[in-house]
């Protein structure tokens, strides 16, 4: 469609069938989203003036669900994909060049005749694109160049994953521009995870791309990361009553590095003693029976967080099967038991040493002050600083939401919804 097509269609609504499949319900919403979409289209018309054929892509950000550090131990985790995500604009082009232009960053310009990876692009935007389209060339794929402008919804560094959102959509904005969609969402994420991992410069699981790109509930086994098991879980929460918020607590991940990276770490000192990489490899029975043992050649702290692994990815599994089967008040005892774990044995609620500035701990204990025993909440993702996640019922989320503001800032808390759809084309 032209740029004039497409503006026509925001104004009338007739994207607004496809804004309630990716954004929820409600008239306040799609308005923004029109607004949104129509400055991005702005942007866009004074980047590439002559395209007359405009695509539009989306691609989600993600929440944890169930399985808190447990996916690098090859255990099972619960994620799902969420409302707010990062749109592009895009104009396909013959020159080989894949051109990124977004709100506040400077512009990134990759040239697809070297896929090379290049040391002074680590931790770039730069490495990232070129890692996912040396990933797609690899495997025999097409590759092409755009201009493509993005807009997104996703805070960097507010807990849902806007790094895998920018992998996902790059993905697919390949895949479907120069590929037909012959990739697939599953080797899309696997683009991405590779990108982030050898060219970005940081370690990275599957979790997030997975989501991201297939959306709805997921649960996923990684017993074998290459071949992760992938199961669709299907449940209405708006239509049972509840809203997902998401609070940033505003603590800052600075310097945190080593906090997150002594997790896996202390888990596999435990799975070495038993001869093994993994966690996920050692019998659960074992380990308990060899806690004496183990005391001589690991922290406590180690073995306490490798006692978290073990009932949480199993809590993982039952989280998922509770969702399926309807049983929502099991499940949230299950998401409860799961934050409880956390802060007792995985202990990633607050940085060691750090007596003053607890926010993880606060934003739960005034959670659970708001709910009275409804609903659940829990710290999200890798913890220390961050996010929190909560279980509201809908006639109370925007009192739970107005107490969150109140505590840590003005739009810490936001309400958002499951999206049934990952990574996509938006189209008439």
């Amino acid at each position: 469609m032209t740029i004039q097509e497409l503006c026509s269609a925001l104004s009338c609504g007739r994207l607004d069938a496809r804004f309630r499949e990716l954004y929820g319900f409600g008239e306040r919403e799609y308005l923004r989203q029109r607004a949104r979409y129509l400055s991005a289209a702005e942007h866009f018309s004074r980047l590439c003036p002559e395209c007359s054929d405009v695509r539009v892509f989306s691609a989600s950000g993600r929440t944890e669900i169930g399985g808190n550090h447990t996916d690098h131990q090859h255990g099972c985790v619960l994620v799902a994909a969420v409302d707010p995500d990062i749109i592009a604009l895009a104009d396909f082009t013959d020159d080989g060049i894949i051109r990124i232009y977004s709100e506040g960053c400077e512009p990134c310009e990759v040239d697809l005749s070297d896929l090379e990876m290049r040391e002074s692009e680590r931790g770039t935007s730069a490495s990232l694109i070129r890692g996912i389209a040396a990933q797609f060339a690899a495997a025999g794929a097409e590759i092409g160049g755009f201009t493509a402008y993005l807009s997104s919804d996703l805070l960097i560094g507010g807990g849902l994953s806007s790094s895998a959102a920018f992998e996902t959509l790059i993905g697919i904005m390949i895949d479907l521009g120069c590929n037909e969609g012959r990739a697939g969402a599953i080797n899309i994420a696997k683009a991405g995870q590779f990108a982030e991992t050898q060219y970005f410069g940081k370690a990275s699981g599957l979790m997030d791309q997975t989501v991201s790109a297939v959306g709805g509930f997921v649960a996923i086994d990684f017993a074998d990361p290459c071949a992760p098991v992938i199961t669709p879980v299907r449940f209405d929460f708006t239509g049972a009553g509840y809203s997902l918020c998401i609070t940033d607590t505003k603590g800052s991940h600075a310097a945190l590095t080593d906090e997150y990276s002594a997790i896996p770490t202390e888990m596999k000192t435990v799975a070495a003693c038993f001869g093994a990489e993994y966690l996920r490899d050692v019998d659960e029975d074992e380990f308990y029976a060899k806690l004496p043992e183990l005391r001589e050649k690991c922290s406590d702290r180690a073995i306490l967080r490798s006692a978290h692994f073990f009932a949480e990815s199993r809590r993982a599994e039952l989280e998922g099967e509770a969702l399926s089967g309807g049983d929502l008040e099991e499940f949230f005892r299950l998401v409860n038991e799961s934050g409880e774990s956390s802060a007792e044995l995985l202990q990633n609620l607050v940085p060691a040493g750090v007596s003053e500035r607890q926010e993880l701990p606060l934003a739960i204990m005034l959670s659970k002050r708001v709910l009275g025993g409804c609903g659940a909440v829990r710290v999200h993702g890798g913890g220390f600083a961050g996010t929190v996640q909560a279980f509201v019922p809908t006639y109370l989320a925007e009192t739970y939401a107005a107490e969150m503001d109140r505590v840590f800032g003005l739009g810490a808390c936001r309400i958002m919804t499951i999206r049934p759809v990952g990574g996509t084309e938006i189209v008439l």
